[in-house]
């Protein structure tokens, strides 16, 4: 298997490496994809699918797409949309259980349906978003209200990608609403994720005797969880992970080869080649942007950028996956091509990995930094306006 090597790296996409355009921000999918209750959680082709109504996840991940499109579009483009999601989360939560629903029908109703951790923690995610970005504002207040309503269930989790995300959400939120809350649970959610991965093998270094989805969010947790607190020994061994997690995901080819649905990747057996998915590329866009700010190291911006082309050709079938025209993205790369349909989960991590990797070439090139989500409208947007 190939290995990574950030040396003689260009100052984009790394060594022999074409770098991809970045596109402007595109919301014509989302809306085509929102009703007046949320975000559709399926497409056939590019046109919804009632059948499966809402979820939770997707709708807590467009408010992170919102705000970082907020960024080139100014706020009055996403406002509308912000504030649906975020009644739609004020929704999903269950002050008796202290959970997020996470299954909506087509009309509106609540599934009865247990109520994942991952689903948790994305909301989480999506109302630490609002009180880190727009600070000072009705929504971010509300956002945090419930913040810290739900925060004492992820005290608990139990699954490592949902104490990874969890941990995420703490820590875009605690310099802005420092609280003995956050701090407490991110301590805790730290202790427990180093703790599931004791003394790694060399060859797998890594808790599970699988690889499955989103496995990047991990090692991202860790390093992030390292430099909060202080523990050289965690930001080492997050970055120790998020190399070998890069390293063994390299096809023959030199691009991105991300772990298949089929069958995922069981220790000393086959890892699947197919069905590849988007949020595959999209997490290691995340982790290796924040790992490359923390730590400086190239190879970790090489890294982002070799994912980001994984949208846009770069893979082992050389077939553009994103449409940056409309701002979608197709369901996967299966071994006869793109999956045709759109869904929001694939569209989302598109569109965050653009606005990401813009950012990451803004300021790795000492350029301006981003403009505030929040622009210059914060009396109107407390009125509601």
């Amino acid at each position: 298997m190939p290995v990574m090597s950030c040396g003689n790296t260009s100052a984009e996409g790394g060594a022999g490496r074409v770098v991809r355009p970045l596109y402007p921000a595109s919301r014509i999918h989302m809306e085509a994809m929102t009703t007046t209750i949320g975000l559709w959680q399926h497409a056939r082709g590019s046109e919804p699918d009632p059948r499966f109504g809402y979820c939770t996840d997707d709708v807590a991940r467009s408010i992170i797409v919102d705000v970082l499109q907020s960024r080139e579009l100014g706020w009055a483009a996403v406002d509308a949309d912000v504030r649906r999601s975020l009644r739609f989360l004020q929704d999903a939560f269950r002050r008796t259980s202290g959970r997020f629903l996470n299954f909506r029908s087509a009309e509106g109703e609540w599934l009865a349906m247990g109520a994942s951790e991952d689903c948790h923690a994305r909301a989480l995610a999506g109302l630490a978003c609002l009180v880190a970005e727009i600070p000072d504002t009705e929504l971010a207040a509300e956002s945090w209200r419930l913040f810290l309503r739900a925060l004492p269930a992820a005290r608990s989790f139990g699954a490592l990608r949902a104490i990874s995300a969890a941990l995420l959400a703490c820590d875009s939120i605690v310099e802005k609403c420092p609280s003995l809350e956050v701090t407490s649970a991110f301590e805790v959610l730290a202790t427990r994720l180093a703790a599931m991965f004791g003394k790694p093998a060399e060859d797998w270094p890594w808790p599970d005797e699988v690889l499955t989805y989103e496995n990047f969010i991990v090692p991202h947790a860790l390093i992030v969880a390292g430099r909060r607190l202080d523990r050289p020994e965690l930001m080492a061994l997050g970055c120790r992970v998020l190399d070998w997690l890069v390293d063994v995901q390299i096809g023959e080819s030199g691009v991105f080869s991300p772990i298949g649905t089929e069958a995922w990747w069981r220790r000393s057996e086959r890892k699947s080649p197919f069905d590849q998915q988007p949020i595959e590329a999209g997490s290691l866009v995340s982790a290796a942007a924040d790992a490359f700010r923390i730590t400086g190291e190239g190879r970790y911006r090489v890294a982002a950028e070799m994912a980001y082309g994984w949208f846009l050709g770069d893979n082992d079938l050389g077939v553009t996956l994103a449409d940056p025209t409309r701002g979608s993205c197709h369901d996967g790369l299966t071994p006869a091509g793109c999956n045709t349909n759109q869904g929001a989960e694939s569209t989302l991590m598109w569109l965050t990995a653009l606005e990401q990797i813009r950012e990451l070439r803004r300021s790795a090139n000492g350029g301006a930094q981003p403009r505030s989500p929040a622009g210059g409208n914060i009396q109107s947007r407390r009125a509601g306006g």
